[in-house]
């Protein structure tokens, strides 16, 4: 296997995952990519973490690894490219929808605000894909803090979206993140103008410590087209509130992986976030454990171990837990064609 899987990680999915884990798992949030994803000038950075995966991470790979990991669960995915300033739009599109069969395996292309919409309407119909997956940094007009949603999504995009029923990923932009009131006020008039879009407000909302979600979901709540998914959100506090605060049937699983394969931990310090790292990479704000003095598990069991003490503390049902971790995505995703 290429996955650094070790006894330690088997003893915790013997014991923590493996009689409470569903036998169907649909992880909503992979990005998934191959060398022809890239353009042919992309430099990996020094410290990027696809550089332990061969700066690719396919179908073939995550299967693998997560083989190792559910070693008795079926797996369900929707997956999308690497939002890099250098990746080749078109080329990922290729790749994702040639990875999906619409019944398993679901896809999305990658979209700049600067695409036209005839491209992107081919990139999505001619690959078969469910939707797409913008992402702030082809926002290349401003400054990172000053970015939009409206930003990232112009009109055209959001009515082609909306005449075809498609569901977006949206990583919020703005360092405020769920608790920014321009993103509050774009979020809601995102899903009330656009009702037939499907919109996964992905992180919950980029939401990784508790001050930074109390009181923040209310509004997109109460939208009928708006679910979120819990990508890297391992703080159990933060799931906590969304099971009590957002409809558990619009909560999706989402990993993205492949950094949830990376070792390490996102805790809160004051007010903040920040994650605790057994490897050397960046992904954000990263401390790095240099004198090894911790033994970590993946970041993938750590959102494990997160929703499993949340839904605990929330009193989910076993039905409510099948639902977050499977049913409600595949039910999202299942009717797109």
């Amino acid at each position: 296997m290429i996955i650094d899987y070790d006894e330690n990680d088997r003893q915790i999915y013997e014991k923590e995952f493996r009689e409470w884990l569903p036998k169907k798992i649909f992880d909503a949030h992979i990005h998934l990519f191959d060398e022809s994803c890239l353009m042919p000038e992309y430099i990996s950075p020094e410290k990027s973490c696809f550089k332990k995966f061969g700066c690719k991470f396919t179908l073939e790979m995550y299967l693998e690894y997560i083989s190792g990991m559910l070693p008795e669960q079926e797996i369900f995915l929707n997956s999308f490219g690497t939002p890099d300033l250098k990746a080749d739009r078109e080329a990922a599109a290729i790749y994702t929808g040639s990875i999906s069969d619409n019944k398993k395996q679901f896809g999305m292309a990658l979209v700049s605000p600067h695409d036209k919409i005839q491209d992107i309407k081919r990139r999505v119909e001619s690959n078969k894909l469910v939707g797409y997956k913008p992402y702030l940094n082809f926002v290349d007009w401003k400054e990172n803090k000053d970015i939009t949603i409206n930003d990232m999504l112009p009109t055209e995009q959001m009515e082609y979206a909306n005449e075809k029923g498609l569901i977006i990923t949206l990583h919020i932009p703005r360092p405020g993140r769920l608790a920014d009131t321009v993103n509050q006020k774009q979020m809601v008039e995102l899903c009330q103008n656009y009702p037939d879009a499907k919109i996964i407000f992905a992180h919950i909302g980029r939401a990784y410590y508790l001050n930074n979600i109390i009181g923040f979901l209310d509004d997109i709540a109460g939208c009928p087209n708006a679910w979120i998914d819990t990508a890297m959100v391992n703080h159990e506090g933060v799931l906590e509130y969304a099971f009590n605060n957002f409809p558990r049937e619009h909560i999706l699983f989402g990993s993205d992986a492949p950094i949830a394969f990376l070792r390490g931990k996102s805790v809160e310090i004051n007010n903040q976030y920040a994650y605790l790292m057994a490897e050397d990479y960046q992904i954000g704000t990263a401390i790095y454990d240099s004198e090894n003095m911790v033994q970590f598990t993946s970041f993938f069991y750590e959102q494990l171990r997160g929703i499993k003490l949340a839904a605990e503390r929330a009193e989910l049902s076993n039905g409510e837990v099948e639902n977050i971790l499977f049913n409600n995505a595949y039910n999202l995703f299942k009717r797109e064609k």
